[in-house]
């Protein structure tokens, strides 16, 4: 398979004009990651989608759309290139990581205060303890045991698995039985969307997000969104903590907010919201946002025709595994991808990890291109659609797409180009985005702010 396969395959999941990928060209560059080809494909598919709703929207024809290999790096490992004032953020915890079991090996996620605790809790372990007392633990257990035990506890761990065994485990079976970027439709009727303005290649412009999700995937959709001149609005749980680093990467374009879903307050407050929104995007557990009252998908369509939402998960929508939590890491050591990764040498060697959170960043730009395709569609039929994807059926696509594997990039490594502005809490360095098509934007309209520090409402109306 080669890349113009890759990039064909992945629009034709997401239900594009055959002829299209015809308008991409390629800047090709040696970078740092290793599965390159998968995450060109998904930038190139985003950038042709939103070529296609400028086009749409303003009566045009479709842009020519560039992928460039440079921006894809800086824009696949951008959560880790973000500078504040030249500070590097903080990217995994101490008890996060790969640890000895007694059968093999466990990758933990404790990134998140209350996830360390539940980490800690579940293995009898006081709250004070740290990786050696963590890693002492664990080597006297079974992986699988420990995988089980955790999550019961409302913690994250899975045990490492191979290729073949995830593709005979039931979860594993379940993911790759799914549609890479599912679909249906739902609430019909909606109007067109108006013209974007005077900026036609602001493919977005004048349209509204409202963005429930977290930790990385689900933010870089919506960041792209975004770039795209979308307003968009992130609502948080204002008990759940954020890393501030992660918003300074992700929260390019967006306004950030507080909101709790869970009182009949917050759901009023979410319901106003609704009211003007034009796309949904969520990052909860499947059945999450559906077990609180008028929240499910159907509910909130009844009185927004035309809505787009978006669902991301970790693990799919079926499967034993579907209602668990889950992050990049984790779906890559179950997959099989870490022991893919893994570095030439003993049968003991640790685990390996791909050289960005690809998962997330690839399952980002594919979720955002779904969204627009959805648009698109929505401004010629009226009818919105319901969108479905998750980490572990992009895994499944890395795993078992026949692009051969690019060798290290010849040293000294050329860093991607990186950008800087100034804000109010100090000089941010950032990457720009790799999404381009002609007469498209080329950055972002706002840096980040402070998480939740913005009000509930849309800009220009009241709180």
């Amino acid at each position: 398979m080669t890349d113009d396969d890759l990039v064909r395959e992945l629009w034709a999941a997401l239900d594009g004009p055959p002829d299209a990928p015809e308008r991409i060209t390629r800047d090709r560059a040696p970078t740092a990651l290793d599965r390159a080809a998968l995450a060109r494909a998904t930038v190139a598919v985003c950038s042709l989608a939103a070529a296609e709703l400028a086009a749409a929207r303003s009566g045009g024809p479709v842009p020519r759309v560039r992928v460039r290999d440079r921006a894809v790096d800086g824009a696949f490992r951008s959560d880790r290139l973000v500078r504040l004032d030249g500070r590097a953020p903080v990217t995994f915890a101490p008890l996060s990581g790969f640890w000895r079991a007694a059968d093999g090996w466990v990758r933990t996620h404790a990134n998140y205060p209350h996830h360390r605790a539940r980490l800690l809790g579940a293995l009898g372990l006081p709250q004070s303890a740290g990786p050696s007392e963590l890693a002492a633990v664990l080597a006297g257990r079974d992986a699988a045991a420990t995988e089980e035990a955790v999550y019961a506890a409302g913690g994250l761990a899975v045990a490492l698995r191979d290729r073949d065994t995830w593709a005979r485990h039931p979860q594993g079976v379940a993911a790759a039985a799914q549609p890479l970027a599912g679909r249906r439709p739902l609430a019909p009727g909606g109007a067109p969307l108006p013209p974007p303005g005077r900026e036609p290649g602001y493919a977005a412009a004048g349209l509204r997000v409202l963005d429930l999700t977290r930790v990385l995937a689900g933010p870089v959709a919506t960041r792209t969104l975004a770039l795209l001149g979308a307003e968009v609005l992130r609502l948080d749980a204002p008990w759940l903590p954020e890393s501030q680093d992660a918003l300074d990467d992700t929260g390019m374009g967006k306004r950030s907010a507080r909101l709790d879903l869970a009182t009949a307050d917050g759901r009023a407050a979410f319901g106003r919201l609704l009211e003007r929104a034009d796309v949904v995007v969520t990052g909860y557990r499947p059945g999450a946002l559906e077990a609180l009252e008028g929240m499910a998908p159907e509910e909130l369509a009844a009185g927004r025709p035309g809505l787009v939402m978006a669902q991301l998960s970790a693990w799919g929508r079926t499967g034993p595994w579907a209602g668990r939590r889950g992050f990049d890491s984790l779906v890559q050591a179950a997959s099989g991808v870490a022991l893919a990764e893994r570095a030439a040498g003993p049968a003991d060697t640790p685990p390996g990890a791909l050289p960005a959170q690809a998962l997330d960043h690839g399952t980002g730009y594919l979720l955002a291109a779904a969204v627009l395709r959805a648009l698109t569609r929505r401004h010629r039929t009226g009818e919105g659609s319901l969108l479905r994807l998750s980490l572990a059926r992009t895994a499944h696509t890395l795993l078992h797409t026949d692009v051969p594997v690019q060798a290290p990039p010849p040293v000294p490594y050329v860093e991607p180009v990186l950008r800087e502005a100034v804000t109010g809490r100090g000089r941010l360095r950032y990457a720009p985005s790799p999404v381009e098509f002609t007469g498209g934007p080329r950055d972002w309209s706002r840096t980040p702010g402070l998480w939740g520090a913005d009000a509930p409402c849309w800009e220009g109306t009241p709180h």
